[in-house]
């Protein structure tokens, strides 16, 4: 009886470590625009059942964000494993390839491991930042699928308040039947994926993109998911204009929303004015629904996945490139280092690894470390037994593939192991954010300045309690910033102002709070490691 024991153990073992080693696939989720506004990110405002569910049997990391908050920047940033300084990337209209060096991509390192890599949606940010390709043919098996209805984005196919009037507008509740096309981008988007899946030859391992667009503005979505967002059920900031403490070149006066026909007949003051508390809820409303709109696409996707067989062999994570601010201290859009802009679900699914909640709270199975989204690519890499991707060096400006993120396997491996002794982790996280000068201005566009016109940059730490910011001259010839020219300096509580409301930079008694923070943003991300990671 001992021996027949110890034959099935080893046997199980062995079929442990068999399933564990074997290549999974990946399906990579990213949800343009989506801050963590979900019922599993306890948003109280969020109708996200499919999500949730999904959440269920993953990890909830609730401190991740990105390097910038911009789509392109991010989406460079995050699927090259570099930081926006590194791939001198703040803009829309520069590919790295061609202005930095020839770095590879996260789906190019899988593509070159033998693994098929489709694109669906919007993964890298579609013009020039991508060469107009996707950044092909290095990074895709095929060809990226962009929906047909995509160049309908802007139309004039939304009614105004009275309904009497279509326009180009923020709010933008529509019949899918009546739309050009007779359907939306994002359906177009989970047909295609749902036939990739489908027709997938099982024998080969892939790495499967989807890029869902909304909520990106417009908030447009097919009107039946207003009923999960009465109007007056919609929450509102409790402060809703320009905090007094807050320095100038740290507001970004939202140009494209201002720029929509039905923002703009509001007649808002540029820069500083204040959206009617009408509107407010309005966009809000607009925003939440076409998050439940999204929702139920991934709840399809996912289904799918289960349907083809997939599902067990399928690592998945969900994320976004960035945030969205929602009228917080009068805040709108991303393009800016508030905690709202920068911050990001980051869901991750690893099946035989994550399966059920946390038997301790029979819950959701939180991770309260912080992570950014550099560390995406040594984590799948990581995930899936690839070669493991070096560290990169100070300067890593002429070497092709390295990282400037960790990998978040240990952290995984704790929380899944339910270990209550925390590993050493980052002590810090950062993102960035450009502006042409010190005040909000529409010309030269301080949301979105050029790279020739940037004079400021915006450096900003995210510690366990504290976000310091400080916006210092920059160069944009040399792409360096003049540490000793600082401009203007935030400090927030999160203990006690997690919408950032109360800038104590200003405030007697927190100068050694701020000299200390100083100190460590300055060390940047490589003297936040781990204490067991060195260069």
């Amino acid at each position: 009886m001992r021996q027949l024991c110890f034959v099935h153990a080893v046997l199980l073992i062995f079929l442990t470590i068999l399933y564990f080693s074997r290549a999974k696939n990946v399906l990579m989720i990213v949800v343009d625009d989506l801050r963590p506004a979900l019922g599993s990110y306890l948003d109280e405002d969020a109708y996200t059942p499919n999500i949730d569910s999904f959440s269920h049997d993953s990890l909830i990391f609730q401190h991740a964000y990105a390097q910038q908050a911009l789509c392109a920047p991010s989406r460079n940033s995050f699927l090259t494993s570099r930081r926006p300084d590194t791939l001198h990337l703040y803009d829309f209209y520069n590919y790295w390839r061609s202005s930095v060096f020839n770095f590879t991509t996260l789906p190019q390192y899988f593509k070159e491991n033998n693994y098929c890599t489709a694109s669906i949606g919007k993964i890298f940010h579609p013009g020039v930042s991508s060469n107009f390709s996707d950044d092909q043919p290095y990074s895709w098996t095929d060809s990226p699928y962009h929906a047909p209805t995509e160049k309908y984005k802007n139309a004039k196919v939304c009614h105004s308040q009275s309904g009497k009037k279509l326009g180009k507008n923020l709010v933008c509740p529509v019949r899918v039947s009546k739309q050009p096309g007779g359907t939306l981008p994002d359906l177009e988007l989970l047909n295609e994926a749902k036939n990739f899946l489908h027709s997938h030859d099982k024998s080969k391992k892939f790495f499967l993109a989807v890029g869902f667009h909304k909520p990106h503005i417009p908030l447009k979505y097919p009107h039946e998911y207003l009923r999960f967002h009465p109007f007056d059920n919609v929450s509102v900031p409790a402060l809703r204009q320009k905090p007094i403490d807050l320095p100038s070149v740290a507001w970004n006066p939202w140009t494209d929303v201002r720029d929509r026909d039905d923002i703009k007949a509001l007649n808002v003051s540029f820069p500083y004015g204040r959206m009617k508390d009408k509107w407010v809820r309005l966009i809000r409303q607009s925003y939440f629904a076409a998050v439940s709109y999204i929702d139920d696409l991934i709840g399809h996707l996912l289904s799918s996945l289960s349907a083809s067989g997939l599902e067990k062999d399928t690592i998945v994570l969900l994320t976004s490139d960035h945030g969205w601010s929602l009228g917080e201290h009068g805040e709108w859009s991303k393009y800016s280092n508030f905690e709202r802009a920068v911050r990001v679900p980051f869901i991750l699914k690893i099946p035989g690894k994550t399966d059920g909640s946390d038997p301790y709270t029979n819950s959701f199975s939180y991770v309260d470390e912080l992570i950014e989204l550099v560390d995406i690519f040594p984590t799948l890499v990581d995930l899936v037994g690839l070669k493991p991707l070096p560290l990169c060096p100070v300067d890593s400006r002429t070497v092709e593939l390295c990282s400037e993120g960790i990998s978040l396997v240990p952290l995984i491996n704790q929380y899944t192991s339910h270990q209550r002794t925390k590993i050493p982790w980052k002590t810090g996280v950062f993102s960035q954010y450009p502006r042409p000068g010190l005040y909000p201005s529409m010309k030269p566009n301080s949301d979105k300045p050029h790279n020739n016109q940037i004079k400021i940059m915006g450096y900003s730490l995210r510690t366990e309690v504290f976000r310091y910011t400080e916006w210092l001259q920059f160069n944009p010839i040399t792409f360096k910033a003049n540490w000793s020219a600082v401009e203007a300096v935030e400090l927030y509580h999160h203990g006690i102002d997690p919408e950032e409301n109360m800038n104590l930079s200003v405030r007697p008694g927190f100068e050694k709070i701020c000299a200390e923070l100083r100190k460590q943003l300055r060390a940047g991300w490589t003297g936040n490691l781990p204490s067991h990671i060195s260069l």
